[in-house]
Order: structure tokens, then sequence, then C-alpha cells
């Protein structure tokens, strides 16, 4: 089983290669050279490397977002200097809670196209806890443990709900640099959706033990987003990770386009 940790590592090469092997095919004008990857919670901005290796190779632009995980205003603005920075057309690519980063500042005109790797894309205003509710509670909510106003997973959720599918060795040290988040910041509600204007697509990990993979579903039809499932858990670098060799191919050549 993959988890969350492993979804983004080899989601982000089996989820995000795929998609964006799909966006390259939807998009008809201007060649797009650019990504910009943000991470989720219990992760860093280098959970994408294995992928941003690949994508490097076929010559695209890659910048990885270091996501304060402080509060939606400030991860916000980290994303949106890490566009601003962009010399062109950019697919923007988040998983796990930066899926509302993805959906508060993709109206970008920048951006052409989305990217959602089993991360969360709640409505504009509307409450992702209350929603969330509607399905059975995954079970790393439970590992997270709080420090004052700190949170984490702790070391044996990490392990199992989040980087079960790594080799213990490489878990532990993915486990020793994840980044606190502050507990307010789970709570914050977007102010846009900008799947409802932007092209979207979506990465449903089947077996991911940090969202429901039925809320995952429900947000990817309700977006009318494009979407792939994979039978993993959860995080780019370690899904990301484990994948990588098996989807390197964006559309042969890479050829994201803008819309």
């Amino acid at each position: 089983m993959m988890n969350r940790r492993t979804l983004i590592g080899t989601v982000a090469a089996s989820a995000v290669l795929p998609l964006l092997n799909q966006v390259a095919s939807a998009q008809t004008s201007l060649k797009t050279k650019n990504v910009v990857f943000v991470h989720g919670l219990f992760a860093d901005g280098s959970c994408w490397s294995k992928v941003i290796a690949r994508l490097q190779q076929k010559g695209i632009n890659c910048t990885s977002v270091q996501n304060p995980l402080t509060s939606l205003h400030d991860a916000s603005e980290a994303a949106r200097r890490a566009i601003a920075a962009q010399p062109g057309p950019t697919v923007l690519v988040g998983h796990s809670f930066s899926g509302m980063i993805v959906s508060e500042v993709g109206l970008d005109p920048k951006i052409t196209a989305l990217v959602y790797v089993a991360a969360r894309a709640p409505d504009a205003g509307e409450d992702y806890t209350a929603l969330a509710k509607n399905y059975p509670t995954p079970p790393a909510t439970a590992g997270i443990v709080f420090n004052d106003d700190w949170g984490q997973l702790s070391e044996k959720a990490f392990l199992h709900d989040f980087a079960g599918d790594l080799p213990p060795e490489e878990a532990r040290v993915l486990y020793a640099v994840q980044q606190p988040f502050k507990k307010s910041l789970t709570t914050e509600k977007t102010t846009n959706a900008a799947w409802r204007t932007k092209p979207s697509f979506y990465a449903v990990s089947t077996q991911d033990r940090t969202i429901n993979p039925d809320l995952e579903r429900f947000m990817a039809k309700r977006m009318g987003a494009k979407t792939i499932e994979i039978e993993r858990g959860e995080p780019p670098s370690a899904d990301l990770t484990s994948r990588c060799d098996h989807e390197s191919d964006l559309g042969g050549t890479c050829r994201l386009r803008a819309c």
C-alpha cells in the first residue's frame, strides 16, 4: 500500500506526469514550459524532487514552492511570488492541503491549467472540514499531534499512513524534515475556486490514508476535472518517487500548451 508521502513522490510521477500529459493533449496554442509545484502538510518543497528531475530532463522549467504552512494567506503569497517569477504560461500543481492554494491563486493570468494530486478542492467560501465529515475519517488524522498551535504527524503515523511504502530508512528521513503546520490553517476557507474557470486535472489516490478517496472522487467530479486513479496512497516524494520511472513521457516531448 502506498501512502500520501508515497503518492506525492510517486503520485507526482504516477499521477502528475500522466496528468501533465493530459494537459499537453488538452491545450492547443502556445507551448508552456513552466510548472510550479506546491506541497501540502507533513512535507516540504523537496517532496517534488523526483518528478522535477524527470521534467527537467524534458526541458521543463520547474519551481517548488516552500509553503510556510502558517496561514492560507501566507501560503498563497508564497505561491504567487513563485508564479510571478515564471517567464511565461505556467501549469500549477498541488497535492493534499495545497489544493486549496491552487484554487486560491490559480486565477493568475499566467496559469494555464491546474493539477490536483489527491488534493483538497473546496468551492470558494466552502467549509472543507464540514465537507470532509460526510466521509469516513482517514486513518492519518488520528496520528496528528500538536505542540501548542503547531501540528505534525507522529512518527508512527508518518511511517504507516504517510510513507508506508518507502524503505524505513528513507521514510524516517522524510519524517525528520516534515514541516509543522499552524492549527488554524486547516480551518481556513478559500475566497476563489480557480477550477471553475481554468482547465483542471485530478489524480485520485485509491488507497489514500490522509484524504478519503471517495471525497477525492466527489471533488474531482464536481470540478469537471479530467481524472485518473492511482492505486496508491499519498505523498509527492514518496509516491511520486516510487513510480517516477513508469510515467516519464509527458506527451513525448512535454509539450505543455497554454490555452
